[in-house]
């Protein structure tokens, strides 16, 4: 059974994450987030040690909500499709058009901004982009060999770098077509 502080903790960390999201992570405050969780600034010190601790939290907690949507795609694909329904949901309309909600990528989302992050931010995503990786990684049937990591670095760097580019441009005729351009090319060196 969790307890309240914790339910509190992860109501918290659900704030931040879609904070990151949404705006950033320069765009995080400690008060926005407390007010979107429905609770005091002052209680943010009971939970956590700086707003640096919260944001490394914040990025695990964003990483977990897309990897477990990502997985829910994968379990739901027929077999022998699970890559490409995973590309398929990574690069779907929603994870461009709401980036805050679960299925967004943080890395995607405020990627650029980990280089100017405190060591533990970065530490945070770091892991979570090797996770991404691992998880790509395991829907090739040689995974735990070097050539499905290489692939599977490839896919994800193409994939966050397709919905980075998709988010960034304001013609919604270009956004399907940077991400069906990348879904092309995944599939090609896939398949």
């Amino acid at each position: 059974m969790t307890s309240k502080k914790q339910e509190t903790r992860e109501r918290i960390l659900r704030a931040a994450a879609r904070a990151i999201r949404k705006h950033g992570y320069e765009g995080v405050g400690v008060a926005e987030v407390m007010k979107d969780a429905g609770l005091t600034h002052g209680g943010f010190y009971a939970h956590f040690a700086s707003r640096d601790a919260l944001l490394a939290a914040a990025v695990d907690q964003a990483g977990a909500e897309s990897t477990e949507n990502l997985s829910r795609a994968v379990a739901a694909a027929k077999p022998g499709a699970e890559l490409m329904a995973l590309i398929d949901t990574y690069l779907d309309d929603r994870h461009v058009a709401a980036p805050e909600h679960g299925l967004g990528c943080a890395i995607a989302a405020a990627g650029s901004e980990v280089p100017r992050q405190q060591a533990e931010v970065r530490r945070a995503a770091s892991r979570r982009i090797k996770e991404l990786i691992g998880f790509v990684e395991r829907q090739f049937p040689e995974w735990g060999k070097r050539v499905a990591r290489d692939k599977a670095m490839g896919i994800v760097a193409g994939m966050v770098g397709a919905l980075m580019l998709a988010r960034a441009v304001d013609d919604p005729q270009l956004s399907k077509a940077i991400r069906k351009s990348a879904r092309e090319l995944i599939r090609g060196a896939t398949g």
